[in-house]
């Protein structure tokens, strides 16, 4: 056989552009994807008794402590938010991006096995970790939607739904797109400097305090107010329960400040994930 292109139906040829999200290989790769998400949702709670349960039990099980540590003892404001309310939304949202940041920081790493025997677009791979977190955020959303209609139907409690919620899957797109660009950052350093996993998981655990999780924005003093300006996921989590509640408050700088921040993550993180498939193989 002649060694020519026409004799083959794919041809794989070096990357060589700055940023490279070849749209077109992704579609036509969406099985694929399909299948990651099917993979994911099958294991992550294989041999388990509650199986998906385990999705609302988690943040159920830390909005009922934050409610009894920071409601009950601290006496902490929610800005008249019902506690649950509170808790279980803020939870839920900040479940989603620490675990697509989680995901995309460990994308080469984890399936180093796999890039290394078959070629596929690796973006593949945190593109189904997205679509796997928001069908969890989904199910936690479900269980909201059951606690709001409560409070409002059957405690009359003064929260009115409104257009506002519409609002809801571009504020998803925003944080994920966030989460993803940090991750695809990250996962470049930790694939050289495996050790540097274990400071960023703590880190992440500290972020959560330095976001408005257990707390209303409106409660963060005047001269710390800086910290979550610099904070990108103080925005999109507080402007979560604002559409959601129709309670508190963003100042229009944070957004901005935030969305910018998101682009700019997103963009360096697709270049930085580019440039990182090509030799990563020879640092794993």
């Amino acid at each position: 056989m002649k060694n020519d292109s026409k004799y083959w139906t794919t041809i794989i040829t070096p990357n060589n552009k700055i940023i490279n999200l070849n749209i077109k290989e992704l579609i036509k790769y969406r099985d694929l994807i399909l299948l990651f998400i099917k993979r994911d949702f099958t294991t992550q709670y294989k041999q388990t008794i509650l199986g998906p349960l385990w999705y609302v039990i988690q943040p159920l099980i830390s909005t009922i402590l934050f409610t009894f540590v920071f409601g009950n003892i601290a006496k902490l404001s929610t800005d008249n938010i019902p506690y649950v309310l509170f808790y279980y939304s803020g939870t839920m949202t900040w479940t989603l991006f620490e675990k697509i940041f989680k995901d995309a920081s460990d994308t080469f790493v984890v399936n180093a096995d796999l890039f290394s025997k078959v070629y596929f677009p690796r973006l593949t791979v945190p593109i189904s970790k997205i679509f796997i977190n928001l069908i969890s955020f989904l199910i936690q959303f479900i269980l909201l939607t059951v606690f709001y209609i409560y409070y409002v139907y059957f405690l009359k409690y003064p929260i009115t739904p409104t257009l506002n919620l519409l609002f809801i899957p571009l504020i998803l797109i925003w944080l994920s797109s966030l989460s993803l660009g940090l991750g695809l950052i990250i996962t470049s350093i930790t694939t050289k400097y495996r050790d540097l996993k274990q400071l960023i998981a703590f880190g992440v655990n500290l972020w959560m305090y330095v976001t408005p999780i257990v707390y209303p924005l409106s409660q963060v003093s005047t001269q710390y107010k800086w910290l979550y300006y610099i904070n990108p996921v103080s925005a999109p989590i507080e402007l979560f329960r604002i559409v959601s509640f129709g309670k508190g408050f963003v100042p229009f700088n944070m957004i901005l400040t935030s969305i910018i921040v998101s682009v700019i993550s997103l963009f360096f993180g697709l270049i930085i994930f580019n440039h990182n498939e090509r030799n990563f193989i020879d640092l794993v």
